[in-house]
């Protein structure tokens, strides 16, 4: 331990903000208690308005929905169907079924009810499996899940011995969906158990950890509210909170690492803790914002289901680097005196031990300094290895297919498929303004068309102006084949009858949507990723006045989310780990890639303007890397491993789409924290050398200057 030494005068806005949350400790305090506490009460009281727009504007599958809506067709409106199995066949138990629908007729969002015994085609030819349709009166999104829970026990509840009964489509599927709240329950364990092993303290490691929370349960507060006035997505509070408590321990881990820093150099809590907002405090708020602009360039996507979701999250963001700016600050000048004498007892013992901090670490990077080539193309065929089944992604929703065996929707699922043909579940609704003589001749073409099992007869609408047909595939909803079965009959076999019947038609239905949805993902995604890096990318030029380092950082953090997208391909499209098989989630990769970059940026950032300030120190670019690694290498480290446990959390949750969040950011994470950050950027800067701090002339005189690293610790 060294002694007390003068601090260098602090006059960064940073450092004067963590000046008054000092002075004025209770009342900040007060004040951040206030605040939560009145958001969530008004969040309760006003309650949420949280809904899905899935909406695709330009599209077929969109203008399909649009014009059965506008012409009042049975094909617009949300439906559930009650599915029955006798193995002695439906017709004994004719009489326990239509008493069943009669009660289920009279409960609220009801509109009609179909029996099976109404309709021949709605019992299977063996006679063991048919199903009953209920029309909702509105779409599945538009009506309350209550109302589809109490329709769920009734039928349950009067289902006859012996006869199996199982309810699907969308909307019982929305209402089975649980909560993952033993998921955020299992990380902020996990990531306390990491920080008291890392401090030794559990006042010191509740600190970051506490300021996560009011961070996360105010911005889900505030969401709460803003979803009455925006579109917000019902499956946003749950990703709030899996970004919002890794991103906000993260944060204030990073500050609160500086401010121990400090202490152990002698300085006093309170200027510890201004010095630590003055350098680490930087360094957060650069890489939150590179965070928040990552997140906003999902809104050059122009899904209007991403949009509240991007801007949901970057609040969540924007709230954390408040809390780790004003709040963190607050409580450790209410707990100073006692981590400080806990920090310097380590300190001592240490000392007295003999050990030098970052020795291990210094000795790592100077065997990957000695051998760069080796370590960076052993790590990055290792990266692309992971990364090569992401070449082979598809995208989609999941369905009722991809449910627990257990779930009644799975079971609706089963039974149909079993009884009707795997495409029975996923069939495309084909429409256009057409007379009775247009809708045969579409009828007998798409009954023709390869990968078709069946069609209805074409339907007409309750205004009697549009003609539909409904489309039964050979094939699984999920399958390839019938995605290749929609561009068939967009491309193939629709324009024939167009230009025979002069009528217009469109291919729509939930299917079509998913398939449109991957289609615009994957169009736009180009630019999507352009903005980003390029935003990215030019801040951090702005920052450390290099040309190759920004290139680096956005090449590595690339790097870093193809093994990601690989490993969740790998799992859930693949059924690795006998997870069942399906598409990955359509929004899946975009999220991630926003999430995940920005991320990144935190550990970037935070290493290389160590580097940097050891780089000016020494002018030694070996040294200089081995000494910032040293000095972060474990915080990045203990960093990392908090993040990994808080999205590895959301494994264990009952959402599907939470899964694969909760996978890739844990991989990514992972991969950056070790292979990218302890390999392939030391290889990198002992390659580049001297030239990563280049930066032309004109553009040295046309950036603006832009101090990040704050006053030295040593």
């Amino acid at each position: 331990m060294t002694t007390n030494r003068p601090a260098p005068a602090h006059t960064g806005v940073l450092a004067r903000l963590a000046g008054w949350s000092q002075r004025h400790r209770w009342t900040a305090l007060i004040l951040w208690i206030m605040v939560v506490a009145v958001v969530a009460l008004g969040s309760q009281t006003a309650g949420s308005s949280y809904r899905n727009d899935f909406s695709l504007p330009g599209t077929d599958s969109q203008a399909a929905g649009d014009l059965l809506k506008k012409h009042h067709a049975a094909q617009a409106g949300g439906s559930v169907q009650i599915v029955f199995k006798d193995e002695g066949g439906l017709a004994a138990a004719k009489d326990e079924v239509v008493a069943l629908l009669e009660k289920v007729e009279r409960l609220p969002s009801v509109a009609d009810v179909r029996s099976p015994y109404e309709d021949t085609a709605a019992i299977s030819r063996d006679g063991t499996i048919g199903y009953a349709t209920l029309t909702l009166t509105g779409t599945a999104q538009e009506v309350p899940k209550k109302d589809i829970s109490r329709i769920v026990t009734a039928v349950e509840d009067a289902a006859p011995d012996g006869l199996h009964v199982a309810l699907g489509g969308e909307a019982v599927r929305g209402a089975e969906e649980e909560e993952g709240g033993g998921a955020e329950g299992a990380g902020m364990l996990a990531a306390l158990v990491i920080l008291v092993l890392l401090f030794g303290s559990l006042v010191a490691a509740a600190l970051p950890l506490l300021t996560a929370l009011f961070a996360v349960g105010g911005a889900i507060g505030l969401i709460g509210l803003a979803s009455h006035v925006f579109t917000v997505a019902d499956f946003t509070p749950p990703i709030m909170m899996l970004v919002g408590l890794g991103v906000g321990v993260d944060y204030a881990l990073l500050i609160f690492h500086r401010y121990r820093h400090e202490l152990t150099h002698g300085a006093l809590p309170d200027r510890a803790a201004r010095t630590a907002l003055d350098a680490a405090g930087r360094t957060v708020f650069f890489a939150g914002c590179t965070v928040i602009i990552a997140l906003l360039g999902l809104v050059a996507l122009g899904l209007g289901s991403l949009q509240g979701v991007a801007l949901a999250v970057s609040l969540t963001v924007l709230v954390t680097m408040a809390a780790s700016l004003t709040l963190l600050p607050a409580l450790m000048a209410v707990f100073g005196n006692r981590i400080q004498r806990h920090v310097l007892r380590r300190a001592e013992r240490s000392a007295a031990g003999g050990r030098t901090e970052g020795a291990h670490w210094r000795r790592a990077v100077g065997a990957v300094q000695r051998h760069p080539l080796v370590a960076l193309l052993a790590a990055v065929v290792a990266l692309l290895a992971l990364s090569a089944p992401a070449l082979g992604m598809r995208l989609g929703f999941a369905d009722s297919g991809n449910d627990p065996k257990s779930s009644t929707s799975r079971q609706a699922y089963d039974f149909l498929a079993e009884g009707f043909g795997p495409g029975f579940n996923g069939p495309l609704v084909v429409t256009g303004r057409a007379d009775a003589a247009a809708g045969s001749r579409l009828r007998q073409a798409l009954a023709d068309a390869a990968g078709v099992a069946a069609t209805t007869p074409p339907l007409p609408s309750g205004d009697g102006e549009l003609t539909t047909v409904l489309v039964f595939p050979e094939s699984a909803p999920q399958d390839a084949a019938t995605e290749d079965l929609v561009h068939h009959l967009r491309e193939d076999v629709l324009p024939g009858i167009e230009k025979a019947t002069g009528t217009d038609f469109l291919v729509g239905g939930p299917t079509a949507a998913t398939q449109d949805f991957a289609d615009t993902v994957a169009e736009r995604l180009p630019l999507f990723v352009a903005l980003v890096v390029g935003l990215s990318a030019l801040l951090l030029m702005v920052v450390f006045r290099s040309l190759l380092i920004p290139v680096k950082a956005a090449l590595l953090n690339l790097l870093s989310i193809a093994p990601a997208l690989g490993a969740v391909t790998l799992v859930f499209q693949h059924g690795w780990f006998k997870v069942e098989p399906g598409p990955v989630e359509a929004f899946i990769p975009v999220m991630i890639f926003a999430i995940v970059f920005g991320l990144s940026m935190d550990y970037e950032v935070f290493l290389v303007s160590r580097i940097h300030e050891e780089w000016k120190r020494t002018r030694d670019p070996d040294l200089a890397v081995r000494e910032a690694l040293a000095a972060t290498g474990k915080v990045i480290t203990a960093a990392a491993a908090i993040m990994i446990v808080v999205f590895a959390a959301f494994v264990l949750s009952p959402s599907r789409m939470l899964q694969q969040f909760g996978l890739g950011l844990a991989v990514a994470i992972l991969l950056d924290a070790v292979v990218i950050r302890c390999l392939v950027v030391p290889a990198v800067m002992r390659l580049i050398g001297r030239w990563a701090w280049w930066l032309p002339a004109p553009l040295a005189r046309r950036l603006p200057k832009v101090a990040l690293e704050g006053p030295r610790a040593d």
